[in-house]
């Protein structure tokens, strides 16, 4: 069988620099906020991207498989002390861990009382955790649904325990096609967080069928393998790992055509939001669009747009192509072909 979560995170791996393939390395611009997290819960790191949705401000977020609690910390102080950070995660020397440095990062932001709770449980069981219906405005995860064998159940609890019209944004692990049973119950693979990853096409398809609004696509990275006896056993299967936005849909929302504007209120992001993959929305520019959702900060968000791209492997090969030959603008960006609205 497959070893335990705690065997593999904590005594198998100790610290990043563990790992045997890129899938839980971050290659995300730096937070500025990362560098008041304590050491010893930043090397317990172990996700695939530093994972912060936009528009924190006394946000109540639930961080699903919050590890040693690197994110919980970072988010923390992102949100404010109105704010609210839970983080859930079955291994609990990882929940010790972030435990012991409730007040070191209460005192190092400044807060009264600390923003930060940590529960010892499972993501896809978060009612036995006292999670309760419609209390979080975001939901987040980092590359930890692929640990878990029935992700729709995950989901399900994702959208139970958000308010309607929030979002789910998380980064996990894909592949390029059904995984044949070698590669499902290798140990390391597993613990590697390839053996348990959905293909990709199918969060589509669970997102619906949970009543999640259709997923967008945020950014994409391929995974590389710094092994070559796990990438004989993966054979002709990819992996990348991807950042997508879930929102839990409205039953009543409209999905007439619509204008959409953007007016610059979110922090950090006064000139454009980078929406996904597909839409930059720039500052008090309208664009019409078939299908919304209502967000703060913006009058509405398309949901069903033709010709956009959804297939992260897509997206990450287009992104290492223009990498490869553009040159950076002044701000340390590239050019792209995203769509601005």
């Amino acid at each position: 069988g497959l070893p335990p979560h705690d065997t593999y995170y904590g005594q198998v791996l100790k610290k990043s620099g563990d790992l045997q393939t890129n899938a839980c390395v971050t290659t995300a611009r730096p937070v500025p906020t990362l560098q008041n997290v304590h050491e010893e819960v930043a090397l317990r790191y172990y996700g695939c991207g530093l994972v912060i949705p936009e528009h924190l401000e006394n946000c109540w977020i639930l961080d699903l498989g919050s590890g040693g609690g690197r994110d919980c910390y970072v988010l923390s102080q992102l949100v404010g002390e109105k704010g609210h950070v839970t983080g859930i995660d079955m291994t609990k020397g990882q929940v010790e861990v972030a435990e012991k440095y409730l007040d070191y990062h209460m005192e190092k932001y400044g807060f009264q009382a600390s923003n930060v709770t940590f529960i010892h449980g499972y993501i896809e069981k978060l009612g036995e955790a006292g999670i309760k219906n419609e209390s979080y405005d975001i939901n987040r995860s980092n590359c930890v649904i692929n640990l878990v064998p029935d992700k729709q159940q995950v989901l399900q609890e994702a959208y139970r325990v958000l308010k309607v019209r929030r979002r789910l944004y998380f980064s996990d692990v894909y592949t390029s096609l059904e995984l044949p049973e070698e590669i499902r119950t290798h140990k390391v693979l597993w613990g590697e967080c390839l053996g348990g990853a959905l293909y990709w096409k199918e969060l589509a398809i669970l997102a619906q069928k949970i009543g999640f609004c259709p997923p967008r696509l945020v950014t994409a990275n391929l995974i590389t393998i710094q092994n070559k006896e796990l990438e004989r056993v993966i054979g002709d299967c990819r992996f990348v790992s991807a950042t997508f936005r879930l929102f839990k849909c409205s039953k009543t929302g409209p999905t007439k055509r619509c204008q959409v504007i953007y007016n610059g209120g979110i922090t950090g992001h006064e000139k454009e939001l980078m929406f996904d993959a597909n839409f930059t929305f720039k500052v008090n520019k309208t664009t019409s669009m078939t299908d919304f959702l209502l967000f703060k900060n913006l009058n509405s968000i398309p949901l069903c747009i033709n010709d956009i791209i959804t297939d992260p492997f897509k997206l990450a090969e287009e992104s290492d192509s223009m990498k490869s030959r553009c040159v950076p603008d002044a701000a340390g960006g590239c050019c792209g072909t995203k769509k601005s609205c």
